[in-house]
Order: structure tokens, then sequence, then C-alpha cells
């Protein structure tokens, strides 16, 4: 049982450049109008750029399209070798003759799922995604409701769908905190479906055509390019190095070319300009509390694992942890019982916060030897030196 007196253990700790929720905006700059980078193991905003302006996501709107069929596969309500008819809607809207990115899937033919995954993502075929909508809701309207239930369940909250395929919409609007999310839930959820998103290229009915993404060349591994006239030029991807990954997506950019030069950028910033510092070795005792009527008199305070903080290369700033707990406690303790936790703050800040659990377990004292402490306690011992 925890009693009520809380305590508070400031360790001071010096390391490599910690900062808040962001860098200051002159750490790096960028031409892109709006634009978002962020660690995906830390979930730290490494920069951003009008992050929450609404704009029209063009092809990016597919990678919501591309989380409704993963999820439907998931939960068995589609298998990868089922199939759908192209309808004469998704013929002209999105085919040959539409003047937009297309599979070229032949009116009245029957696609399966696998094939149509990868023209959405690696193709960017228009013409798959109204395929998919139409076989798995009846129709493109009833399929961008489904977008819209799983952008809310995924927490895309200035995000709204109005097709499958990103072509201008009144009603369909993103921004680029919002696509990062998407890009990060189909990271994490679905690792075996996300591959496809670096293959460079797609044979479909004899026709080739390479993957769209520019990072791909350039070491990223996904996720998706868009282009309309009104959206511009606008790119989702991650890339890795080592055990880290960044995911970033920028819009509104004048050209292709623009595109790809302020993604690398961004790109090399996020991966090469920090680093993981080690915080607490694992296994490492930070502190300690006291114990009340136990066969010790405190018991270690541990992590579950080792905690590490991200920061930017080569900068030196103060950090603090902090050790809240609320000891004394009472025996006995069980090894891993959650007894406080740690606190990694710079300034008034608070950038990460993990628990603390008791390094060992420590049994309730017998009746003698509480009565021995508490006698012990009360007697206050005299010495006296004679000449």
């Amino acid at each position: 049982m925890l009693a009520s007196r809380r305590t508070v253990q400031t360790l001071a700790l010096v390391l490599g450049g910690l900062f808040g929720a962001t860098l200051p905006a002159s750490a790096f700059e960028t031409t892109a109008p709006t634009a978002f980078l962020k660690d995906f193991k830390t979930g730290r905003v490494l920069f951003e750029k009008n992050a929450d302006e609404e704009i029209e996501p063009a092809s990016m709107a597919k990678l919501m399209t591309v989380a409704v069929i993963f999820d439907a596969l998931r939960d068995g309500t589609l298998t990868r070798d089922q199939t759908f008819e192209v309808s004469e809607n998704a013929w002209r809207t999105g085919g040959a003759n539409s003047g937009g990115s297309t599979m070229f899937l032949p009116l009245g033919s029957k696609v399966s799922v696998a094939d149509l995954i990868k023209g959405i993502i690696i193709q960017s075929g228009n013409d798959a995604t109204i395929v998919v909508a139409e076989g798995m809701a009846g129709s493109v309207e009833a399929f961008a409701e489904k977008m819209n239930a799983l952008a809310k369940e995924i927490g895309l909250d200035h995000s709204r769908f109005g097709n499958s395929s990103g072509l201008p919409h009144p009603d369909m609007h993103v921004t680029v905190r919002d696509l990062v999310t998407l890009a990060e839930y189909l990271i994490r959820e679905f690792p075996e479906e996300y591959p496809t998103f670096s293959e460079t290229s797609y044979t479909f009915n004899n026709i080739s055509q390479n993957n769209r993404n520019p990072l791909l060349a350039l070491g990223a591994d996904g996720l998706k390019t868009g282009h309309t006239k009104a959206a511009g030029y606008g790119l989702v991807a991650s890339a890795k190095d080592g055990e880290r990954r960044i995911v970033l997506a920028l819009s509104k950019m004048g050209s292709s070319g623009e595109r790809a030069r302020e993604a690398e950028r961004l790109m090399t910033f996020g991966l090469q300009d920090f680093e993981e510092v080690t915080l607490v070795a694992a296994g490492e005792d930070v502190a300690s509390v006291p114990v009340r009527g136990g066969e010790a008199e405190s018991v270690g305070l541990r992590t579950g694992e080792a905690v590490s903080l991200l920061v930017p290369t080569g900068s030196l700033a103060d950090a603090r942890r902090v050790i809240l707990d609320n000891g004394p406690v009472e025996a006995p303790v069980s090894e891993g019982q959650r007894l406080g936790w740690l606190q990694i703050k710079q300034g008034e800040e608070t950038v990460r916060q993990v628990p603390l659990t008791a390094a060992s377990a420590v049994e309730a004292s017998g009746f003698l030897s509480r009565i021995t402490k508490s006698i012990a306690g009360h007697l206050t011992w005299e010495s006296s030196e004679t000449p």
C-alpha cells in the first residue's frame, strides 16, 4: 500500500541538445508551403510548417483507400484473390482516356484485390481505386464514408475524404500532420503489407509503370505522391537509418523537381541531424524508496527497459531527470510493483515519462523483528570518553 507522502528527487543530467515539441524555426527552413516531419519511434515532432492548414490531398488520399482495404483483409471481410469488375464509371473516370494516372484496366474485366492493391500503391491508378470502392461498398460515395469512419478512428482530426482516388472533390481536404498520422498507422498496423510501397515498378496487362515516389532512389521505403493542378505537388514518405524511422509530408509545391529536392532535404535533416541518447541503462537503479515493516529498509527503483531520448546531433543543453515516488511504502513489496515515475524534463516541460518499479521483492518482517526495529528507532545512544 502506498503512503500518502510524495517525494521528488531531482538529478542533474547534461545531454546533447534536448528540445521541446519542435526545434526553433530557424534551425531548418523549407520552401514547401506546408510540411511536417516526425520521428516514428519517439513521436517527437522534428519540424512543422503550417502543418494544420487544410489542403487538397490529390493522390495522397489513396493512402486512406489502401488503409480501408488492409483493414478489410485483416478482419476477413475481403480476400486477396477476390475479384471486382471494372465498371464503365471506373473506366471513364479513371481509365486510359481520363487524362489522369491509371492502371489501364479494360472495361468489363475482373481484377483481383492483390493486383488492385499494387495498381493503387505503385501505379497510382485512379481506375483501380474506383473499382475497389464500388466492389467493397457499392459506390464511391459509400466507400468514402468508410474512409471517413476509419479516419476518425485513427485520429485524423482535420481530414475529410470525398472519394477513393483523390481527384478534386468539394468535400475533401487533409493536413500534412494528418497524412503523417495516416502513414504511421499503415507502417505500424500492416508491416506485412508495407513493403509494397517500396516496389519501384509494376506490370499489369503487359503495361509496366514506375513508382512515382522520387525518394525511393534516395533511401526512402514508401509511401505516396500526389498531384493535381489545384493541389500542386505533394508527397508522404518514410525512411529508416538503422533502428530510426522518420515520416514526413509536404504539399503545394510548384513542380515535381522542387517536391523531390525539398523532400530529400527534409529526409536528410530528420535522419542526420538527430541522434538517440541513452538516459537510463536497462536494469539500472535510478533511486530507492523507504520500506516500512519490511526485511529491507528500502528498495531500488528502476525502469522496465533502457530509456532514451532523441536529441539534435552535436548540441548541448541541460536536462533533469525527476523521480516522483509515493514512499515510504508498506511491506510486502513485489518485484516489478509500480512505485513511482521517472520524468525527463527540460525547463518546465516534461519531454518523457516512464513508470518506475521495484527492483526486488521485500518481504514483511516478522513480529520480533518489527519490535526490535521499533525499539531501536526510539533509542538514542550516547558515548563518552575518559582521559
